[in-house]
Formats: structure tokens, sequence, C-alpha cells
């Protein structure tokens, strides 16, 4: 009876499991529906393509107190990482603007406090008023394009030449405020070519601090000088990356904005190996001698023997991953040609709308004029079978639901796009920041034995982790060149022929 049961009951779970997978959606990243072994199982005939609607209730997801804080403190931590972003360019733009009105103050306070005492200037002025006020006009579009830009990356450290040139910057007015209040505001000075003038020597000083950090902050580090060996941690795909004179973290920044667009999409799915292999059990034998030696010798032979054989089977293990995964690639092959079939086939029934086509309509077939969301839609239907059977097998399921699909069709039929440029972003994995989520993805962490100031050295070695996978960088410099010149004599270009009797020259 309880054989039986229990036979009943995997019945059940089996049916309950099939039709589980008929009514699977795609759903966006961080929604998995399958199993990481849901892939490799059987081709079962599923009715998502005919249904697209409903979700099973099979899975259950919990959350734990653990989860909640965890949440909250990243929720915490990006409000951080968002005031912390806007700090550093908000002090830039304060100095910046002080140090842009100030030539304007020194010019305007002698005309407000003492106007009436000042010397007459003339000609020579109004030559200095234009100049000042050109060069006033070009440091602020020059202040505009080279330090109020957005931010790409919140640093660990301070950017060792911002902060300096920003000290400069602010030593540079303080000192000239202090002489022009010794100077020119306590004894009321009565020379106002000369308050023009000094005015006129701030802004020259502001522009040689301009091209000061012009120098430093954009021109240094374009030479390369380092190369870069980007290794990510879980599955080994590695770039290498030229360089200039950078600092780590500024370098940690450069190759995450490379890595983004550069390395592939980490699909965790993929690295497993199959079910059936790491699930196998293997048969382990114990041997125990509890008779007479002589009555026993038969008995122990043949247990040598099994796990001899038991031994041989799980050398062969190889063999079953080789035919496992021939049998994968063979199943993925088959759902592309479906997939590619029933999109080129899909596409052939849609049309875009011209003006003559309401003329050759007749009465009794009109022809429905719909919008690209609509005929999105329409056209889906056929294919979405197709489609889920692939991803599937691909295990992409993750990263692209129902509604991303409808969109990207939509945007493919709005611009006459072929069968193949819809099918492009399917059949080869896209760039990391192709399926990046705007609330994840964002928060790493930089692991260095030197100071993430310090500048990049030969054997420098630096780690960028995450949750789920880290990106190891190597430091190498690049060789110094010798290139040396050799001259050849355009007259010994000069040849003969060497005739045989074998040839039929």
């Amino acid at each position: 009876m309880k054989q039986e049961r229990r036979d009943r009951h995997r019945s059940k779970n089996r049916d309950g499991s099939i039709r589980g997978e008929k009514s699977v959606v795609i759903q966006a990243p961080g929604e998995s529906l399958l199993d990481a072994d849901s892939p490799r199982e059987d081709d079962r005939d599923d009715n998502w393509g005919e249904t697209t609607t409903v979700v099973t209730g099979t899975s259950v997801d919990s959350i734990s107190n653990e989860d909640l804080t965890q949440l909250s403190k990243d929720s915490d931590d990006s409000s951080a990482l968002e005031c912390r972003r806007y700090i550093s360019p908000a002090l830039g733009a304060i100095l910046g603007f002080v140090s842009l009105i100030t030539p304007l103050a020194f010019l305007a306070l002698p005309q407000l406090l003492w106007r009436d005492s000042l010397d007459p200037c003339g000609t020579p002025c109004e030559g200095l008023y234009i100049s000042l006020a050109f060069k006033l006009l070009i440091l602020l579009i020059s202040t505009w394009a080279l330090f109020l830009r957005p931010p790409r990356a919140a640093l660990p450290r301070f950017f060792v030449f911002r902060c300096l040139l920003l000290a400069l910057v602010f030593l540079f007015v303080a000192s000239y405020w202090l002489f022009y209040g010794v100077r020119v505001l306590d004894p009321r000075e009565t020379d106002y070519r000369g308050i023009v003038g000094y005015a006129a020597s701030l802004v020259d000083a502001l522009l040689f601090i301009q091209y000061l950090a012009l120098v430093l902050l954009e021109v240094r580090h374009l030479q390369p000088a380092f190369s870069l060996k980007v290794v990510r941690s879980t599955d080994g795909v590695s770039r290498f990356y030229n360089v200039g004179h950078l600092s780590i973290q500024r370098a940690a920044a450069w190759v995450l904005d490379q890595y983004y667009s550069d390395f592939p999409v980490y699909n965790p799915a993929l690295l497993n190996l199959p079910k059936s292999i790491l699930t196998k059990k293997m048969s382990a034998f114990k041997v125990y001698n509890l008779g007479e030696d002589n009555s026993t010798n038969n008995s122990t032979g043949q247990s040598r023997a099994m796990i001899a054989a038991a031994a041989r089977r799980r050398d062969n293990s190889h063999n079953e991953y080789y035919y496992e995964e021939a049998e994968v690639e063979r199943k993925v092959r088959k759902r592309k040609a479906r997939l590619v079939v029933a999109v080129e086939e899909a596409f052939t029934h849609i049309k875009r709308h011209q003006q003559e086509d309401a003329v050759t309509s007749s009465p009794k077939h009109p022809r429905e004029v719909m919008d690209p969301r609509e005929a999105a839609q329409a056209i889906f239907a056929p294919m979405a079978r197709a489609m889920q059977k692939y991803l599937r097998a691909t295990r992409q399921q993750t990263y692209h639901s129902m509604e991303s699909i409808i969109s990207h069709l939509q945007f493919c039929i709005t611009h006459n796009m072929t069968p193949k440029a819809f099918l492009e972003r399917y059949l080869v994995p896209g760039p990391t920041l192709q399926y990046l989520d705007s609330n994840r993805g964002r928060r790493w962490t930089l692991v260095s034995e030197e100071p993430v100031t310090a500048s990049l050295r030969q054997g420098h070695v630096f780690c960028l982790r995450r949750l789920d996978l880290s990106l190891i960088v190597t430091v190498t410099p690049l060789p110094f060149l010798h290139i040396a010149e050799e001259f050849i004599d355009p007259k010994s270009h000069k040849f003969v022929m060497k005739l045989q009797s074998e040839t039929s020259v």
C-alpha cells in the first residue's frame, strides 16, 4: 500500500511539473521561472505560444528578515551614493562661480564705494574692458566643458589632481582678495586703471590654471603606458586594454566602462554541468571478512571486480558529459532553425501601409490598418512558442521577457528591419550593457593591496568585486621599443633570369 501511494504521489508531481512547463511565461531578469536543469529536459510541447497568459503557482518565493534588512541597507547605500555623486561637482561649481565673479567684483567695488575720487581712465580702460570680457567668456565656456560634467563613477577616494587644482584655484583667489583688501579697499586706491589691470591679471592666472588642468586631467593619460588584463573570475572571459598613467581607482572606473560594452553577458546557468552527471550516484563498496578465509575467497574476488567496474564507470563520466553536450548542441540547432523559420514566416504576414493600398483594397476584404504595437502583437503569436523553446534551450529566459520581445519587435517593424536584424539580439549574446538593469549592477567594491590613489605600476593586481562575480585586473607596462633604421639602395632592386634546360622560357 505504501508503495502504491508513493507511486501515485510521484505521478501527481510529474503531471504537475508538465502542466507547469506548459504555462511558463518569459519574465524579466531576476524573475526566473525555470530551474537550472529545465533547458536540458526532453522536448515537451507546451502551449505558451498559444495562450501567452498565465504564470504557474507551483513555486513560492519567500523572503526573510535578513533579506529585508539587506534590501533596506542597499537602499540606504544607494541614497548615500547618490549624495556623494553630486558633492564634488557642487563644490567645484561653487568655487568656479566665485573665481569668475571675483574680477567683476574687483571692478565694481570701487565704482560703488568711492566713485567720485577715482582718476579718469579713458581709452586704455576700455581696451582692458573688452579684453577682460572676452577672456571671461572663454574661461566660462572652457570651465563648463572641462569641469561641469556629470561624473561617470563615484570613486572611493578623492581624485588627487582635481583636488590639487581646486586647492590651487582657492589659493589664487584668496591671495588676490587679500592683496585687494590691503592695497585697494583699505586705502581706497584712486588709480582705476591699475585696478582694472589687477583684475585682468587674475583672469590670466585662471586661464593658465585651466591650461594646467587640461594637461593633467585630459592629456597626461592619453599616451598608452600600461596593458591591463581583465579576467572575469566566474567563466574566465578576458580582455586586454592599453591605458596611460592613471591611478588605480580611475583605472578601475575605466575598466568597468569597458566591461559593460565589451564583455558578453554573464549567464551563470551556462556554467553548470548537466544535472544527470552531477547527481549521479557512484557505487562504493566495502568488503568485510565475516567467515573463514577459505570460504570468503570467492566473495572477495567478486567484490573487487564490482569495485573495479564502479571505478571504470566513474572514470568514464567525461564521455557522458561529452554526449550530453552534443545532445544539447543538437537541440539548440534544431530550435534555432525552428525559430528562424517561424520569424521569417511571421514577417511575411505584415506589410507597411501605403496610401495606394486604401484604393486597391476591395470592399469584401478590407485591410485592417494597425499601429506598430498592434502589428508586433499580431505577428508575435506565431513565433512565441519557437521563441520560448529556443530561449529555454540556450538558458536566456531570464534576460528576455515577453514584453521586451514585443517592444523589440515593434522597434524592428517601425524601422523596416529584416527578420535577421530582429533575431540578432537572441541568436548572439549581447554585451552586458544590453541586459543591465538600472537598479542593479552599479555597485562594485575595489580591492587593492596598494592605495587606490597610487599610480599604476608593474605587477599591480586589483580586483573589482560584485555579489555574483569579480574582475581580476593585472597591470603590465608596455615594452620600450628600439626601432633601428636600415637603408636600402633603390639600385639594388635588379634581377636576372636564371635559365634552365627544363624551363619553357
